[in-house]
């Protein structure tokens, strides 16, 4: 792992949520999410199905607003979409009439104007021939998307992101299209991207062992919790973040996957996040990255038990 100029300590906060709902109709999603990250954080979002995972990510990307709370991207109330945020999505968001390097170029092209964009068109292709090269594909730049594999084409669509420099790169189930063998280049291709260019990165998978290897922080999103409000009128909660790590092992090699430690977080999460008969009290979550914090209501708080649990 490269060195870095700043810890994390010193780093700004580039995605703050305080107190965060999101509701349709009379079904509640999300219930109170309170998430601080800051730059160069590589986080996973794991959670069971239901949980709120593509939600929170909407939220997150502006394509959709909460219905109460705070959401603000280096200071500033997030809102609609806009050059802020990169999305990659499972299915390669690429035009299948376009080669390679003109999809790659294609985010620039659209921020211009056409004077300018014709008057700048040798510039742009070069800047998306410098990012195909990062993703080592510079040699595939005239073929067309369907001439690629799908990790290819993956990597593509991770150019097209990185080309435009947003602040935040979201990405939502990125390799869960790939065979495993596949999937497996993807995470490590991944990770050394995000050693090289230390983005913040907000990754949302199902898959657990794909979270805890990638990422620099794990979050962990549930709907499986008790807290004072004992039972409510609607039926099950929203989801909040009863998970919060560090992950402070930086991964060269998929062996460590087979690692006890590694292992034994894993089984650890999977039932703390994904038992629906494992409720922890709210006050009893287990946020242990320095940035965790949480805001609970008094009657939220209000218990003497702190864990229930039931196999």
């Amino acid at each position: 792992m490269s060195d870095t100029s700043m810890t994390m300590q010193q780093r700004s906060t580039i995605l703050h949520l305080e107190d965060v709902y999101k509701r349709y109709g009379e079904l509640l999603i999300l219930d109170d999410i309170d998430l601080s990250v800051k730059e160069g954080e590589l986080c996973t979002l794991v959670g069971p199905s239901g949980s709120g995972k593509s939600t929170l990510l909407r939220l997150i990307l502006g394509q959709e607003q909460p219905s109460a709370g705070e959401l603000t991207i280096a200071g500033k109330v997030a809102g609609t979409p806009d050059t802020r945020r990169g999305i990659v999505f499972q299915r390669y968001s690429l035009f299948p009439h376009l080669t390679v390097l003109q999809n790659v170029a294609l985010g620039r092209n659209l921020q211009t104007g056409f004077l300018e964009r014709r008057r700048r068109r040798k510039e742009f292709d070069e800047e998306a021939m410098h990012y195909l090269q990062r993703v080592r594909l510079g040699q595939h730049a005239d073929k067309y998307p369907h001439e690629l594999s799908g990790g290819m084409r993956q990597r593509v669509a991770i150019a097209q992101s990185l080309l435009t420099k947003p602040p935040i790169l979201l990405m939502d189930e990125p390799f869960g299209a790939l065979d495993p063998e596949t999937r497996e280049e993807m995470q490590i291709f991944l990770l050394e991207l995000w050693d090289e260019h230390r983005m913040t990165i907000f990754f949302v998978t199902h898959d657990l062992e794909e979270a805890l290897f990638v990422g620099t922080r794990i979050l962990v999103l549930s709907q499986y919790y008790t807290d004072g409000r004992g039972e409510l009128p609607n039926g099950e909660r929203g989801a909040r973040i009863v998970a919060d790590y560090h992950l402070p092992q930086m991964a060269s090699s998929t062996e460590i996957k087979h690692n006890p430690e590694f292992v034994q977080l894993l089984e650890h999460i999977r039932q703390e996040g994904f038992n629906p008969n494992y409720l922890q009290h709210a006050r009893a979550f287990n946020l242990k990255h320095p940035d965790s914090f949480q805001t609970l209501s008094e009657v939220e708080h209000y218990t003497a038990t702190s864990v229930t649990t039931s196999s």
